[in-house]
């Protein structure tokens, strides 16, 4: 059950030529969407390395959206195809280290498709909603533990004695 108020924290990591030009199209369309994704722009959906997905669900946030052309309209011919690729290995991934694999999502969406990015916003975060917050999901098998926010580490090897 969600917790009142709770609003979801999404990253998305979009292709420069197709779904950012999309969410551009969605804002200057004034079409309506939650402002709870912060939008990461890249050249290609295939430049997006599992590490850059991980990183924040590993600092707080409770999604994860990758947006990239559709499969055969990729700026760099296969871009899209890595994506693909690369998501199937990272659904593996998430599932081993014991994440809802659910909360990261791959769509295509192109530049004339506005209304589907803002859709998918708005289907994103009435997901995460539903879920509610992503907090203290464990780690492989030794049960270790994510916290929500910055990690403060205590790092004997940096004190001056």
């Amino acid at each position: 059950m969600p917790e009142n108020g709770f609003e979801p924290r999404i990253v998305a990591f979009l292709c420069n030529w197709c779904t950012y030009t999309g969410a551009d199209l969605a804002g200057t369309s004034r079409l309506q969407y939650p402002p709870n994704v912060r939008i990461i722009r890249l050249m290609c959906s295939g430049a997006v390395d599992p590490v850059y997905v991980l990183k924040p669900l590993l600092e707080g946030a409770d999604g994860v959206l990758i947006g990239g052309c559709h499969p055969g309209d990729c700026h760099y011919q296969s871009g899209n195809y890595k994506a693909r690729r690369r998501f199937a290995v990272l659904q593996e991934t998430l599932d081993a280290l014991g994440f809802d694999k659910e909360r990261v999502w791959l769509r295509w969406i192109s530049a004339s498709e506005g209304a589907q990015f803002a859709e998918t916003v708005r289907e994103m975060t009435s997901a995460l909603k539903t879920k509610g917050p992503r907090v203290n999901e464990p780690i492989g098998p030794d049960g270790f533990e994510v916290v929500r926010g910055p990690i403060e580490v205590d790092n004997a090897w940096t004190r001056s004695s």
